[in-house]
């Protein structure tokens, strides 16, 4: 803030930037001149009086006339001040926060070699990371975390807001991060509801993108389901690639491009969640859309008032003005004929 003293506290726009407490004080102002002209009215009789012969002289003398205007313009001016001071002037400026008690979310995501199938662009893994971006964007004050899996579960990142922590290790997820082959879907969830159980989350969700079957791991993806269940852990699963088909040809050997949705379906009933299918790059945003909408929690705005006061700058420049007038009262700019 700018020093009492300085000028720019008078300019309009300062003026008008401020918000009154109490202007009603401020309709009083064109009233100060009429205090002046009332006292001269009233006490025009009783003023003494000196009778001399002068001959009017201009030039210095007119100067010295015009200096007696000083006292009685510093107190106008002080007692305008302090209507100023009065009138309370304010500037308030609002704040509109946005505050949810938020949920705890983990992000299973599948790393395995078939998630370079290019189904989806450039290919499935990087779809589901472009998505998962935007997913964690949308959210308000949730603690998210990631977890990667392939022939084994890896906590990539704890339960976190620091969102850009989470684009972070987004971005450097790499199939190779993970040496062990296989898809151990199981041992992925059991370690998202062991990082939650003990969460305080008004919510906990476990999202896993996986395109196959739990195919390694010591733990089976229906008892981690039922974990997930008895410690409050949502689950929702999401299939991306183009749904298995058995052929006639060889119905027991089928390419690794095709998904089996059986096993995420079940896990997501246990889980007490949802299934999702998502064949291309729009139904996976669409998916994620939906898993939005199914967990957001209620929000509050709370409007935060920060009221700064300005009358004491008006109020130094009253009792400067008082200090003036106080100043040259005995002074050859007053008449001593009028006290």
């Amino acid at each position: 803030m700018e020093e009492w003293y300085s000028l720019r506290w008078f300019r309009y726009d300062v003026l008008n930037s401020f918000e009154w407490v109490y202007p009603y004080f401020l309709y009083l102002l064109p009233f100060v001149p009429l205090l002046f002209w009332l006292r001269d009215a009233l006490y025009r009789k009783h003023k003494q009086k000196l009778v001399i012969t002068y001959n009017p002289v201009k030039g210095f003398r007119d100067w010295l006339t015009l200096l007696r205007l000083i006292q009685p313009v510093c107190v106008a001016l002080a007692i305008s001040l302090i209507l100023v001071c009065l009138a309370r002037p304010q500037i308030i400026s609002e704040r509109t926060d946005q505050y949810s008690e938020g949920i705890d979310i983990m992000l299973l995501l599948d790393i395995s070699d078939s998630m370079m199938e290019k189904d989806l662009s450039p290919n499935r893994l990087e779809a589901a990371k472009t998505v998962a971006r935007q997913f964690i964007k949308g959210r308000l004050q949730d603690r998210i975390g990631l977890i990667i899996f392939a022939g084994e579960a890896v906590s990539l990142c704890p339960l976190t807001t620091d969102y850009e922590l989470l684009y972070g290790f987004l971005d450097e997820i790499r199939p190779d991060m993970i040496p062990t082959a296989g898809t151990a879907i199981g041992s992925a969830l059991a370690v998202a509801v062991n990082r939650m159980r003990d969460t305080q989350g008004e919510s906990k969700v476990a999202i896993l993108i996986s395109d196959g079957d739990n195919t390694s791991g010591n733990l089976g993806p229906a008892t981690s389901a039922q974990l997930a269940n008895a410690f409050g852990v949502k689950v929702y699963t999401i299939s991306v690639g183009r749904p298995k088909k058995a052929t006639r040809q060889d119905s027991t050997n089928i390419s690794s491009a095709f998904v089996d949705e059986s096993e995420l379906k079940n896990i997501a009933g246990l889980g007490n969640g949802k299934y999702f299918r998502a064949t291309d790059n729009t139904a996976l945003e669409t998916v994620f859309k939906q898993i939005d909408q199914l967990e957001k929690v209620k929000a509050r705005n709370v409007v935060s008032r920060d009221i700064s006061d300005f009358y004491r700058v008006y109020l130094y420049w009253a009792v400067l003005f008082l200090l003036v007038a106080l100043g040259t009262k005995s002074t050859f700019m007053t008449n001593i004929l009028e006290d």
